[in-house]
């Protein structure tokens, strides 16, 4: 299952979640979603927004394990 590292990324660049929210236009729960794994998809446009406000590649954002989250 892929698992999404906003939480990761938001740490290393000393960032909140509300700062986050205001660089790409989301609404504070759309970012709590996408940072705690709540959503079933990502769209590519989405992980580009979040790719730019915070200043990585996808690979920093999504990661693959397997087992994790499995349904």
């Amino acid at each position: 299952m892929s698992i999404i590292n906003v939480d990761v990324m938001l740490t290393k660049r000393k960032m909140t979640v509300t700062e986050l929210a205001e660089r790409v236009g989301f609404t504070m729960v759309n970012v709590s979603m996408i940072k705690t794994c709540k959503v079933k998809a990502l769209k590519m446009t989405t992980l580009n927004k979040l790719c730019e406000a915070l200043e990585c590649q996808p690979g920093d954002i999504l990661e693959y394990q397997k087992g994790v989250y499995d349904e």
